[in-house]
C-alpha cells in the first residue's frame, strides 16, 4: 500500500514516497471511529477494534447497525486531530463465525475496545450479532495529496424521527422577556 514517488514538475528534488500502510495503521489505531462504504450506498459509521492489520466490527442487536455487506467495500479514516477525512482505501469484507480461526482474536480485541461490555459479551455476539474483519488492499482511493474538489456531504438517512411540530415543555410557559433581548410589551 506504498504510494509511489510522483516527479515534481519544476524538476526539484521528489518529496518521500508516503508510506499509508503506516497512515492507515496509525489512523485505525487512533481514532476508534470509521466508516464502511458498499458500492451504490451511503456512508455508515461504526466503531471498532485495530489489530493484527485488521479492522474489527461487530453489529447486530444491542450493537451497531450495519447493512449487509459485499466482499469489497471502501473504508473511510478520520483524522484524530481534526475530526476531517484522513484516507479512503479499499478493503475486503469477511464475516467471522464462532467456527473459524480468527474468531478468538476479533472478539478478544473488540471485547477489549469496549469499555462497557458484559460478562457474556462474547457469546451472545456468537448467538446474535455478526463479526466482521475488514482488511485493507491496494492503493488509496483518497489520501493526503489527492483529496477530491467536491464536499462529499450526503443527505441524512431516512428515518421516522422527527421534531418539526413538538415544541419542548416550559414550567410556568415561555418567557414573555429574556434577559439581554428586549420584547415589546403587548399591554
Amino acid at each position: 500500500m506504498t504510494e509511489p514517488a510522483r516527479e515534481p514538475a519544476d524538476g526539484g528534488t521528489a518529496p518521500a514516497p508516503l508510506n499509508v500502510t503506516a497512515l492507515f495503521a496509525e489512523a485505525a489505531s487512533k481514532s476508534g471511529l470509521m466508516w464502511v462504504q458498499p458500492p451504490g450506498d451511503r456512508a455508515w459509521p461504526f466503531w471498532h477494534a485495530w489489530a493484527d492489520e485488521t479492522v474489527y466490527a461487530v453489529s447486530g442487536p444491542g450493537e451497531q447497525s450495519l447493512p449487509w455487506l459485499p466482499e469489497a467495500v471502501h473504508l473511510i479514516l478520520r483524522s484524530k486531530d481534526t475530526g476531517g477525512r484522513l484516507l479512503t482505501v479499499q478493503a475486503t469484507a469477511q464475516e467471522i463465525g464462532p467456527d473459524d480461526e480468527g474468531w478468538a482474536a476479533a472478539t478478544e480485541a473488540l471485547r477489549a475496545g469496549r469499555l462497557n461490555a458484559t460478562e457474556d459479551a462474547v457469546e451472545r455476539w456468537a448467538r446474535e450479532c455478526t463479526v466482521r474483519a475488514f482488511r485493507p488492499f491496494g492503493t488509496p482511493v483518497e489520501g493526503p495529496g489527492s483529496y477530491p474538489t467536491t464536499s462529499g456531504a450526503a443527505p441524512p438517512p431516512p428515518s421516522e424521527a422527527t421534531t418539526a411540530t413538538w415544541r419542548p415543555w416550559h414550567w410556568r410557559g415561555r418567557p414573555r422577556r429574556r434577559r439581554g433581548n428586549r420584547l415589546p410589551d403587548d399591554g
